[in-house]
């Protein structure tokens, strides 16, 4: 039984190495990628009903335009695959979109210094992912670069209660407020953390393809650290770590 584990294990690992080679990670600056994402967006959410329909077919809101937030594309073969939302949040620079519904959760952590990555709208394309099991874990490698990038104190998946038993397997997140009404979706959600020190001597031990470089780490978020550079006192800590086609929801943008 055992071996037939570490068999099964040895197989998934090389299929995530193989994919990871085929994958692009971009920044989405320009509007024409931007909008691409929002449509995938929207046809994720929907096919989940947890928004309402509109005229435009695209989902966004203002946190996708702050300046401590990263919208990015996961892109497979050059298409896209899959994106997320990213936000670094500090106590100079608090904005995050899980601060809202979980401000008595988080405000009193931001407040003390704590650094938080919060990751939202979390989507795949629908095809892709049948075709891909391992898609999901492609762009939350993407997450967890920018948790290694400045050594979060909370990783945050806001997530629907179904949801949770993926997340305590992945990382090793554990829940800190049960679900609530969360903004623009119709299903409650809970919020989830885990810290970059607890988790990631058993990420890099069950996940090798999790692994990644400064230099990627630094083209990905250096940007978004380098906005707030000019009116954030926590910069130094940093610069120590860098020294429409369907569409599924997967678990954190279906929380998200």
């Amino acid at each position: 039984m055992v071996a037939l584990a570490r068999t099964s294990n040895t197989g998934f690992l090389e299929r995530m190495s193989e994919l990871l080679g085929r994958v692009d990670y971009r920044l989405a600056t320009d509007p024409g990628d931007r909008e691409e994402i929002f449509k995938l967006r929207y046809s994720a959410y929907r096919r989940e009903e947890s928004i309402k329909p509109n005229s435009g077919q695209t989902f966004a809101d203002d946190y996708d335009e702050k300046g401590n937030v990263g919208l990015f594309g996961v892109y497979i073969d050059g298409r896209l695959a899959a994106s997320v939302r990213i936000h670094i949040a500090t106590k100079s620079d608090p904005v995050c979109p899980s601060l809202g519904p979980f401000e008595d959760v988080l405000s009193a952590e931001l407040e003390a210094g704590k650094t938080i990555v919060d990751s939202t709208r979390f989507v795949t394309d629908r095809l892709l992912s049948q075709e891909l099991t391992g898609l999901p874990h492609m762009a939350l490698r993407l997450c967890w670069q920018a948790v290694e990038f400045v050594s979060a104190d909370h990783f945050l998946a806001a997530v629907r209660p179904e949801h949770q038993a993926f997340y305590r397997r992945t990382f090793g997140h554990k829940l800190i407020c049960p679900a609530r009404t969360y903004p623009l979706l119709k299903t409650p959600i809970c919020l989830m953390s885990v810290g970059y020190g607890e988790a990631v001597d058993d990420v890099y031990r069950r996940y090798g393809f999790y692994r990644s470089t400064v230099f990627e780490r630094r083209m990905l978020f250096g940007g978004i650290v380098s906005q707030r550079a000019a009116r954030s006192e926590i910069v130094p800590g940093f610069l120590k770590v860098i020294n429409g086609r369907k569409a599924d929801i997967v678990p954190t943008s279906q929380a998200s």
